[in-house]
């Protein structure tokens, strides 16, 4: 069979030959680590010359550079980057423009392979003028090295561009003699070149696609953090919190996850699903994911009512002056009237007030008070429907209350009140029984997970790391089926996403960031831990994980304040095993 190579000239390969270049190009097309990609593109190529050594550079486009990406030399015994335990290459990139002149650099035999595009065989480096080769004489010269033949062949892609350089040197006859690359060798290191520049480009393009991703995703968790100061850096923290976690249950030498492995692509879902696990908190209202008292909506409405408090004892003022300049009262026993009235006034408000904080939850009187003291009335002169929105018209339903009333109610759940899905009514929200959340807020900020799993279900993810939606919708549900949305048990979910839930969790009462919430100690954080874990809330198994592995306090010097870690005494927490058993 005949090919053309780079330079046009007519070629021609053996059968044992292009079966030899037919399986290569499978193998280097179904390879996914790019790692593993281009070492097999290196040792390929070194086989087909019986070549001593060999460097495969990646194109840096945006810098005009080359990278060393892989250096072997089997008679130096030297192997770098690629799949080698010594992954970096202490060499500096190879510029193709010169930094200061911009000139193109056509000294070095790589940068001029990778400009021109062309092949370039040289059989005898010390014989070369064309070439800038002093480098390697002194390198020579230090380690006792012969440089000699090089083949340097620039890797292009059917539209042309250079992907990566592939240089080789010193190729050896049968004898073991250094011989330069013959016109067999070049053509066979050629063909493999077409493949192995399609090979790196698909690669570098799904490398380039997944960083897209990854960025794209980290962007969105960073805007939910940020959209509300109640959510901290949560979106960023849960994955520091379950790769720390996952990582301890795959080194796990005995226990219940000594068997426990996770694949490349099951780490990458995973990864995904810990940066999108709360994706969905872009359609909570700021106002509800904020809500720090019952009154609050946009604002905290208990200035309004405060307001109304003052019209109230505004008139009790007016009241005892009027009946004193009447002269039909004692004055003595008008001021205390007065006073007591000032004093009532006082306490009631103060006491919406504590209601409104949500400092503990309501009892049935006090509830009850609340009722009677929004019975009072005052006189509204002016006419609440002026400056309002279109909007906010409609929500009276053609039913518009009167311009002034004589006896407006202190505290109202009116029918205004009622409008997408919420009842911003005053007595309904100050009478709600524990926290600030009326059950309709509740349910929507819960509706999250729901519309996390929404929305990952419209994202096309490869089959391949398919298990993103499970492990990220996964993180509210209960070991013993009481969580949410889908009420599953601790047997119908998978490791990794009951990880994400225990990270959750960790994360939430670790956080320093929300100004709601008390700063907890260490110790606070894992007792409140081990109840949810015997409760049946988290896995008591990651629990018990979460503490022998030292999760928890690498976690907390790295990412909690220092006031807020004490010693424990992990023992006592610990969850017999036993009783993990049984849940």
């Amino acid at each position: 069979m005949v090919i053309e190579n780079t330079v046009g000239e007519a070629v021609s390969l053996s059968a044992e030959e292009l079966d030899r270049l037919f399986n290569i190009g499978i193998a280097l097309s179904a390879e996914q680590d790019i790692n593993v990609l281009l070492e097999n593109i290196l040792t390929t190529a070194k086989e087909f010359c019986n070549a001593e050594g060999g460097t495969l550079y990646l194109m840096d486009s945006e810098q005009n550079q080359l990278i060393f990406s892989i250096l072997h030399n089997d008679k130096l015994g030297i192997k770098m980057g690629g799949t080698s335990e010594k992954k970096e290459i202490p060499f500096p990139p190879l510029y193709l423009y010169d930094p200061v002149t911009n000139a193109p650099n056509y000294s070095n035999i790589s940068t001029y392979a990778a400009l021109k595009e062309e092949i370039v065989n040289v059989p005898d480096a010390y014989d070369s003028t064309q070439f800038d080769f002093s480098g390697t004489h002194k390198f020579d010269k230090k380690s006792g090295y012969r440089s000699k033949s090089f083949l340097t062949l620039p890797l292009k892609t059917r539209t042309g561009q250079v992907v990566a350089v592939l240089q080789l040197i010193n190729a050896r006859a049968p004898s073991g003699e250094t011989i330069g690359f013959s016109r067999s060798m070049q053509r066979l290191v050629e063909a493999l070149a077409s493949h192995a520049a399609v090979a790196i480009d698909n690669q570098l393009l799904l490398i380039s696609q997944k960083k897209v991703l990854e960025a794209f995703l980290e962007v969105i968790a960073r805007a939910i953090d940020d959209k509300s100061p109640h959510t901290g850096a949560h979106c960023q923290r849960v994955p520091v919190i379950a790769r720390m976690t996952a990582l301890a249950a795959v080194m796990a030498q005995d226990g219940p996850f000594k068997d426990f492995e996770m694949s490349d692509d099951q780490w990458y879902a995973f990864h995904l699903a810990s940066w999108l696990h709360d994706c969905g908190k872009v359609t909570t209202p700021e106002y509800i994911s904020d809500k720090a008292t019952k009154l609050e909506t946009v604002c905290n409405r208990i200035h309004e009512i405060r307001a109304r408090f003052e019209i109230l004892r505004r008139d009790a003022y007016i009241e005892y002056l009027e009946k004193r300049s009447q002269g039909k009262e004692p004055e003595e026993k008008l001021l205390d009237a007065f006073n007591a009235r000032v004093k009532q006034l006082e306490d009631d408000f103060a006491f919406l007030a504590w209601s409104n904080s949500a400092q503990r939850p309501l009892n049935k009187s006090e509830i009850e008070r609340i009722h009677k003291i929004a019975r009072q009335t005052y006189h509204r002169h002016f006419d609440k429907t002026l400056g309002l929105s279109k909007l906010e018209l409609m929500r009276f339903k053609g039913k518009q209350p009167p311009k002034t009333n004589p006896s407006e109610h202190l505290l109202e759940d009116r029918a205004d009140h009622l409008f997408d899905g919420y009842n911003r009514g005053e007595i309904y929200n100050l009478c709600i029984p524990q926290g600030v959340l009326s059950p309709e807020e509740t349910k929507k900020v819960n509706n999250h997970i729901n519309m996390t799993i929404e929305m990952l279900n419209a994202i096309p993810f490869p089959p391949h790391i398919k298990e993103v939606v499970e492990y990220a919708g996964g993180h509210h549900e209960h070991m013993d089926g009481s969580g949410f949305p889908n009420h599953l048990k601790r047997f119908e979910m998978s490791v990794p996403a009951r990880i994400l839930g225990l990270a959750d969790v960790f994360e939430i009462l670790s956080s320093t960031d929300r100004a709601d919430e008390k700063v907890k100690k260490l110790s606070e954080i894992i007792t409140i831990m081990a109840d949810m874990a015997k409760n049946g809330k988290i896995d008591p198994d990651l629990f018990n994980l979460f503490l022998t592995a030292g999760v928890y306090r690498e976690y907390a010097e790295q990412y909690m304040l220092e006031e807020q870690i004490d010693e424990i005494d992990i023992n006592q927490f610990l969850i017999p095993s036993d009783f993990v058993q049984e849940v």
